[in-house]
């Protein structure tokens, strides 16, 4: 079982080229003293939405695996 933390880390370097956040768009470097909200909230670029072209949910812990029939390793 993997935790909270680790299902929604962004710093997977296999994460799907497709998989989008909030904090992508945002110019700033990240501050460490304050804590990661790790809110939760992504998209797939394909669909636009919170569900992938496969019908699961577009969060890094799922949008990680070559399993994954949408997954795309590549540049977009």
């Amino acid at each position: 079982m993997i935790t909270e933390a680790e299902r929604f880390s962004t710093e997977r370097v296999e994460l799907c080229h497709c998989l989008r956040w909030k904090g992508m768009f945002i110019p700033a470097e990240r501050d460490a003293s304050v804590q990661p909200s790790n809110e939760g909230l992504f998209w797939c670029l394909y669909t636009q939405n919170c569900i992938g072209p496969d019908g699961s949910l577009a969060e890094p812990g799922d949008c990680s695996s070559s399993g994954r029939a949408c997954y795309n390793k590549g540049h977009v």
